[in-house]
């Protein structure tokens, strides 16, 4: 199975910065701290302005939160950063064998089982803010 895409953590990771330390937070000073290129934490940015949680300024202006960290949770981010495509978490293999009983039926009864998976997922990160993740640092 793919793995959910690493933009989540580092989408993660600059609303925490922005959240702590607005003052510093330009490109570089972002793509430093998540130790990446520039052009990522520029694309992940693009998807939280397009989502409404961050304004951007141009050039070396930096960037800051459009919405308080006690109102942004992780699941907004995961839809920002479109982890996945919408319901497509789990994917099943293609083309199971119709003739055979388990594959005549493997498909609908594990799509209601992680699609339920996936819920719960989506329920646990609606709970979780960026501020309640900033109280945890040490």
């Amino acid at each position: 199975m793919k793995q959910i895409s690493t933009r989540f953590s580092m989408a993660v990771h600059i609303l925490c910065l922005l959240a702590t330390s607005p003052a510093d937070c330009t490109g570089d000073f972002i793509a430093q701290s998540v130790n990446t290129n520039p052009v990522i934490i520029r694309r992940i940015m693009g998807m939280l302005k397009k989502a409404g949680l961050v304004d951007v300024r141009p050039g070396v202006g930096g960037a800051s939160l459009r919405k308080p960290p006690d109102q942004i949770t992780l699941l907004d981010v995961y839809r920002a950063v479109r982890v996945v495509e919408t319901d497509q978490l789990f994917r099943i293999h293609e083309h199971p064998n119709i003739q055979c009983p388990v594959g005549r039926n493997i498909e609908a009864l594990l799509q209601a089982e992680l699609k339920a998976a996936q819920a719960a997922m989506e329920e646990r990160l609606s709970q979780t803010t960026i501020s309640r993740l900033i109280a945890q640092f040490q």
